[in-house]
């Protein structure tokens, strides 16, 4: 009997086992998994959904990781395998991946470890260097945290994974970016040259240059194109060329921007004088990029040093000048005179005013991993085709009817406008700054699209505070014309500004929807950023020198300022009803040829300015989007981090995005946003809080104990008055 009862528990505990066994092998092949986040941070896109799904050719992705990694980099491969599963998922089939040990030759390591290095190495990942504190110690590891791309003949690098926040964003931008590239490649209906210059003078100098490989330069450049030519379907042509000694030298060193090299005889007499050039220039078309071979350097007390670029720089130079050459990426087109913004890095500061070809570096950069940059010149009188969405930084200058026309019948035509528009401009006289109001003619154009400019700055008591250097008395100084936008001033109801929870303006003026002209034009209006309401605003004169600024003393010139809007909808034309303007011959600048005049022709058997003119001009466009922002200081380095991954740089990316129809982009950039900082709660709600942390929950549990001491108590009294009523 007892052994019958022991084997039926063996047998049960048999049963269970296997059930487990089994419950473990379904889950292996079928399962489910619930992201329980509030953004889905854990699950993907629907842009990368969409990337990975419409894939045509098969891709796979090595990623090169060691193993023991210190805190935090611990926790970013496990994450790295569960976002590629998804991606695997969405791909049918076409998706592979595969994880290789790279770990450093130290300790337990496995033995294809070296041979694993070695792959990544060739594709151009390298190790680099973490911190780790192990004992009380701080010490550093090397450490592989790379993954490479190849899809087809293409492949596309992340070198370096050291975090999680916006990996996706990464993985799906280089998928939609090779998809581009093949389909841009396999359009091409001839080759992109790769032509070197190099004068054979310069080989008899070059050992004195500490440049005793320049000889061998042609052939280490012959096989780095050949070897991209077989990742770009064979569209490559390489060609070595020598520039002439002769007087044609000036002029193809000028044409081609090479690197032209100058010298006396030597006193020995064996090196005579000579001049001589090298360069390299990638062309298609009559587009053209000049790349340099050599970087020269000078060096205090040591000298001028002479340097040859590395094939492996050099191969991703030519490789980013194809891909720019053949237009991979969507363009944007931004207006680049008017006194517009340099955004696109051209022209120079105008008198008086900083040179800002290098303040909106970060921007420019960031825009063109996913846009081509296309400068449009108003006064050429077109702007081109292929463009989505125009931006237009702070024009300074009057804008002609044309222009305005030109912009006009470009919204009309269902595409964007992005405006970040100044009313003042900062000009510096003397040492001290003025800001004389910009009239360009853009003011009558908004307003009849229902938007207004106010002529005055946003000042602001939520504002960024300056720290203090010791000298000066240390603590910190608010900056008033730099509001810091709570989440609460910025609207969420847009799926690219949901994640957004804070962020900085600078320099920003007041922007007002006009009712009346939004209820007739049926369009639609998000107030996408407002000040506080303990900020007002300062009219001319201007002066915003932090150490005579003050918040006013009425309190009902305190309340909030909207900053930006975006206006959707389809348009009426400013000029529908008016003459349409014509365009005009600008003279030239000063210094600049005229055109020849044209012939004297026969006297017209009609007058052209009777002659009306019809078609080409929409009086009603299809719907549109228009973005407005009073503030060009929006797109600077002062506040646009070259990581793109702060509040400011992911707001003003995604509002490109929105801009041209990449709204899926623009939510997958955003959902990854770490900045989160709590809600705001006023005084009252704090000590209610402190309280009730302090006295309130050692209450609750104590009540919660004589709850449970009584209930006990209770029941023991009717057990014992049960027994104690029977016989």
């Amino acid at each position: 009997m007892f052994r019958s009862k022991r084997s039926a528990v063996y047998i049960k505990f048999g049963f269970y086992l296997l059930a487990v066994v089994l419950i473990n092998l379904a889950g292996m092949t079928l399962f489910a998994r619930f992201d329980l986040t509030r953004d889905g941070v854990y699950s993907l896109s629907e842009a990368s959904q969409t990337s990975v799904s419409t894939l045509s050719e098969p891709l796979t992705l090595h990623v090169f990781f060691s193993r023991n990694l210190p805190a935090p980099y611990n926790s970013i491969e496990q994450y790295l395998r569960d976002l590629l599963e998804e991606y695997a998922l969405r791909a049918n089939r076409m998706l592979s991946y595969r994880f290789y040990d790279v770990s450093a030759e130290e300790g337990d390591v496995p033995a294809n470890a070296g041979e694993n290095q070695k792959l990544a190495n060739s594709y151009g990942i390298h190790p680099i260097q973490v911190q780790a504190i192990e004992k009380d110690e701080v010490k550093f590891q090397r450490a592989y945290m790379g993954m490479v791309l190849i899809h087809g003949d293409l492949i596309e690098r992340i070198p370096t994974i050291t975090a999680t926040d916006g990996l996706e964003y990464q993985i799906t931008t280089a998928i939609r970016k090779m998809n581009a590239k093949i389909s841009a490649l396999l359009r091409l209906t001839g080759k992109i040259q790769v032509r070197m210059f190099l004068s054979p003078s310069l080989k008899a100098i070059a050992p004195l240059m500490g440049l005793k490989q320049l000889p061998d330069l042609p052939a280490e450049i012959e096989r780095t194109v050949t070897d991209l030519n077989a990742k770009t379907y064979g569209k490559l042509a390489y060609e070595f060329s020598e520039p002439p000694a002769g007087p044609e030298f000036e002029e193809v060193s000028r044409v081609n921007n090479l690197l032209a090299l100058s010298w006396p005889a030597s006193g020995d007499g064996k090196i005579a004088a000579g001049k001589g050039a090298i360069g390299l220039v990638v062309q298609y078309g009559e587009r053209k990029i000049n790349l340099p071979l050599i970087d020269v350097v000078r060096i205090p007390i040591i000298g001028t040093q002479y340097k040859l670029m590395e094939m492996e720089d050099l191969e991703r130079m030519i490789n980013a000048s194809v891909e720019s050459l053949i237009d991979i990426h969507s363009q944007l087109g931004f207006v680049a005179d008017r006194g517009a913004a340099p955004i696109g890095g051209a022209g120079p500061g105008a008198p008086g005013r900083p040179d800002d070809t290098q303040a909106y570096g970060n921007i420019r950069e960031l825009i063109s991993r996913n846009y081509s940059l296309k400068p449009v010149s108003l006064a050429d009188g077109r702007i081109p085709e292929g463009i989505a969405c125009l931006l237009l930084v702070k024009p300074r200058e009057k804008l002609s009817d044309y222009d305005l026309f030109q912009i006009d019948q470009f919204l009309m035509q269902g595409k964007s406008l992005a405006l970040f528009v100044d009313a003042f401009d900062e000009i510096q006289m003397q040492g001290q700054a003025v800001y004389p109001p910009i009239e360009t003619g853009l003011e009558a154009l908004l307003e009849h699209y229902g938007v207004r400019i106010q002529r005055s700055y946003v000042l602001d008591e939520n504002c960024y505070r300056q720290e203090l250097p010791a000298q000066l008395g240390g603590g910190d100084r608010p900056i008033y014309y730099a509001p810091l936008i709570k989440s609460r001033f910025i609207d969420p109801d847009l799926g690219f500004m949901r994640n957004i929870k804070g962020l900085v303006a600078v320099k920003a003026s007041p922007v007002e929807i006009i009712p009346e002209r939004i209820r007739e034009n049926g369009l639609k209006t998000w107030r996408l950023l407002a000040s506080s309401e303990r900020s007002w605003e300062m009219t001319a004169p201007i002066n915003l020198n932090p150490m005579g600024l003050r918040p006013p003393g009425r309190a009902e010139e305190m309340h909030t300022r909207p900053l930006a809007y975006l206006i959707e909808g389809a348009f009426p034309s400013f000029f529908a009803g008016k003459p349409l303007p014509v365009r005009t011959i600008e003279p030239p600048a000063e210094g600049q040829t005229p055109a020849p005049a044209p012939e004297p022709a026969a006297a017209p058997a009609v007058d052209p300015g009777r002659i009306e003119r019809q078609g080409q001009f929409i009086a009603k466009g299809k719907p549109g989007r228009i973005f407005v922002m009073a503030a060009s200081d929006m797109l600077k380095d002062v506040v646009i981090d070259e990581t793109g991954r702060g509040p400011n740089s992911v707001f003003a990316l995604n509002v490109l995005d929105y801009l041209n129809g990449r709204e899926s982009i623009a939510v997958m950039r955003a959902k990854e946003q770490k900045f989160n900082p709590l809600n705001e709660t006023g005084p009252g709600a704090k000590t209610l809080i402190k309280w009730f942390a302090i006295a309130g929950l050692p209450l609750l549990v104590a009540l919660f104990g004589a709850g449970v001491w009584f209930r006990r108590t209770a029941r023991k009294r009717r057990i014992r008055e049960m027994f104690a009523s029977q016989p």
